[in-house]
C-alpha cells in the first residue's frame, strides 16, 4: 500500500501522470494552504485567493498527462503569481470598462431587451436557490456587503457565508452556461 504523504513531489507527479487521484489529493493537501496564503497576500480577498488556487489545481488535473514539471513547488508558486497578475489585470480592466460605461451613450433598444431578459433569467435562478443561500447572495450582490458583514448581520460564521456564496455562484455559472449553449444553437439555426 502506497503512503502518499511520504512520497516526494517527483513521485507524486509521476503517479499524477498515471491518473492516480490519490496522488492528486496529496498534492492538493500538501500545497493548498500555502498557495491560498500566497494568493491572499497579493489579493487581500479570501474568495479571490481561493478561486485562483482552485483554478490552478483544476488546470493541473486537466493537463496532468501533458504537463511537464521539474519542481512542483516552483511551478505552483509561479502559477499563483501569474494568476494573481491576471486577477489584478482583470480587476483594472473591469474598473476601466465600468468607468467607460458610465460615460457611454444609452444602449440600443435591443440591448435593453436582452439585458432585461438576462437579468430576469438570473433573478429566476437566484429565487430557486435555498433560502439562506439566496439571502446571502442578495446581500452580497444587491447590497454590496462583504462576507464578514453578512456573517455579522445573520449571526453565522464567515465560512458559512463563503460556502453559500460559492454554491450560489456555481449554480449561476452552470445555469448560464446552459443558456449560452442554447443561444449558440439557436444562432446556428438562423
Amino acid at each position: 500500500m502506497i503512503r502518499y504523504n511520504q512520497l516526494s513531489d517527483e513521485e507524486l507527479l509521476q503517479l499524477l501522470v498515471e491518473q492516480d487521484t490519490r496522488a492528486f489529493s496529496e498534492i492538493y493537501n500538501r500545497y493548498w494552504s500555502r498557495l491560498i496564503a500566497m494568493a491572499y497576500s497579493h489579493t487581500k480577498e479570501k474568495f479571490a485567493a481561493e478561486e485562483i488556487v482552485q483554478e490552478i489545481f483544476l488546470s493541473v488535473w486537466a493537463r496532468r498527462d501533458v504537463i511537464r514539471i521539474d519542481s512542483l513547488k516552483a511551478y505552483l508558486a509561479t502559477a499563483v503569481k501569474f494568476s494573481v497578475f491576471k486577477y489584478h489585470y482583470n480587476q483594472t480592466r473591469n474598473a476601466k470598462v465600468l468607468g467607460a460605461l458610465n460615460h457611454a451613450p444609452p444602449p440600443l433598444t435591443d440591448e435593453i431587451v436582452h439585458a432585461r431578459f438576462l437579468e430576469e433569467y438570473i433573478n429566476g435562478i437566484v429565487e430557486q436557490l435555498p433560502e439562506k443561500c439566496r439571502i446571502i447572495y442578495k446581500h452580497s450582490r444587491n447590497k454590496g456587503m462583504s462576507a464578514k458583514d453578512i456573517a455579522q448581520e445573520m449571526s453565522i460564521a464567515e465560512k458559512t457565508v463563503e460556502a453559500h456564496l460559492t454554491k450560489a455562484l456555481k449554480t449561476l455559472r452552470l445555469n448560464l452556461k446552459g443558456l449560452f449553449v442554447l443561444l449558440a444553437i439557436a444562432l446556428k439555426l438562423l
